[in-house]
């Protein structure tokens, strides 16, 4: 009778595993209803910087009045034994004093779960779009997708206002093995594909697995192993990461959780580099009276580096009926952004977003970043970025909507690397039902 009536318990209940990517718990309780949004809005924004430089062998920026259209769609839907979250946010904007600005930035985060049997379930998570500013806001935790995106390989760093193209695709396969223990495999793919030749695409492939044991119904102890490889365009070479950690997660209350991991990294990184030929070689490559005209000024070499550095995540979450607020904190191996590759990557994040059925919705985040360039540029950089967005329902279906986005960039290594964007708007939206336009 015993053997017969465990599988009845058998499916895990407990607090999130941000090891594995998870959202808090308390999140996939609610259903949010799918809404479409638009919103026609006026847009300011300062020091748009572009690949290329003036007369003075300086960065090019503008500063523009614009014009734009945003959509967005929203919401989850269970079944008996599937989930399906979504949430998409477009942009198309019109700079008419600095057309080579306008254009798209979009994005849409996606999460299908499905439960097999009682011991097996699967899990879809997918990332992707395009940007030349800003990421879309799909990049921070949002209420209607199952998975924290500050677990995938979302490009969030970028310093030029160049068109960015992401897709992050994961999936995984948890065994439930008994009441307290279970077992999960899973793989993924990105891609990050900017659109200027000066600055370097990255591709790339995970694997991982891990091994949960739940202590109690409150507390959940773990460990995972996880494999990634960084490739690039134009460039010979890449990284590899091996990466072991040990996690604890823990719920204090019904809606208010905690999650945690924490090991190292061993990075194995290798880069094209070009270097200066020593003079004795070229006594000998080139003859004395030819070294004037010589082409064998330079040699290009490959340069390999072994390292090991830290590699830990933790998040506190409190769940609401029609939102989240959270704090998270991090270090990993990361691709760069495009100038930068391969980095040691430091970052801490937090945000509140509440989609509201009754007059307001709003989503308030901000983010900060410290890296160290462990590829072909030598050197660090940092950035912090803040984003605010809100909607008041006027009437019906009608909506007051407006928003502020701000990155500074910094480098103690180059100078020229520091800079203050932002861009802010107003505008009116217009929703499918009758609530605050949502546009996170």
């Amino acid at each position: 009778m015993f053997g017969l009536a465990l599988p009845a318990f058998a499916q895990y209940a407990g607090p999130a595993i941000l090891s594995r990517g998870e959202a808090p718990a308390a999140m996939t309780a609610p259903t949010v209803d799918f809404a479409f949004s638009v919103a026609l809005t006026a847009n300011y924004t300062n020091g748009l910087v572009g690949v290329s430089t003036n007369t003075q062998g300086q960065l090019q920026t503008t500063n523009a009045y614009g014009a734009g259209v945003t959509f967005g769609v929203s919401g989850a839907h269970s079944w008996r034994h599937t989930r399906l979250g979504l949430a998409y946010s477009g942009s198309f904007y019109e700079y008419p004093s600095a057309s080579y600005f306008a254009g798209i930035s979009q994005g849409i985060a996606l999460s299908l779960t499905h439960q097999f049997t009682r011991h097996i379930a699967f899990s879809l998570r997918e990332s992707a779009g395009w940007f030349t500013q800003f990421p879309p806001a799909t990049v921070s935790l949002n209420s209607a997708v199952s998975f924290d995106p500050s677990q995938s390989n979302i490009p969030t760093t970028d310093f030029y206002d160049n068109r960015t193209i992401y897709s992050t695709t994961q999936a995984g396969l948890t065994l439930q093995a008994s009441t307290r223990l279970s077992f999960d495999v899973g793989g993924g793919y990105f891609t990050d594909l900017r659109r200027s030749s000066a600055l370097y695409s990255a591709t790339g492939e995970s694997g991982m697995g891990d091994v949960q044991y739940r202590l109690s119904r409150r507390t959940t102890i773990g460990g995972s192993y996880g494999f990634s490889h960084y490739g690039y365009t134009a460039s010979i070479g890449g990284a590899n990461v091996n990466t072991a950690t040990l996690g604890l997660s823990t719920r204090f209350s019904r809606w208010t959780e905690f999650s945690f991991f924490g090991g190292a990294s061993r990075v194995s990184s290798s880069f094209q580099q070009t270097v200066p030929i020593s003079p004795a070689l070229l006594a000998i490559l080139c003859p004395p009276s030819l070294v004037a005209v010589c082409p064998l000024t330079a040699a290009i070499v490959t340069n390999h580096n072994t390292s090991w550095a830290p590699n830990f995540g933790a998040r506190l979450s409190r769940s609401f009926q029609r939102g989240v607020a959270y704090i998270s904190a991090g270090e990993s191996i990361t691709p760069g952004n495009g100038l930068f590759l391969t980095s040691r990557a430091q970052n801490v994040s937090g945000g509140y977003g509440y989609s509201g059925l009754r007059k307001w919705s709003l989503n308030i985040g901000g983010y900060y970043t410290r890296a160290l360039s462990l590829g072909n540029i030598q050197g660090g950089y940092s950035q912090i970025s803040g984003a605010f967005g809100v909607s008041h329902q006027i009437v019906r279906q009608v909506s007051f909507v407006a928003s502020f986005n701000a990155t500074h960039y910094n480098s103690g290594s180059f100078s020229a690397y520091n800079r203050l964007i932002y861009t802010t708007s107003v505008g009116l939206g217009f929703s499918s039902k009758n609530i605050p336009v949502r546009f996170f």
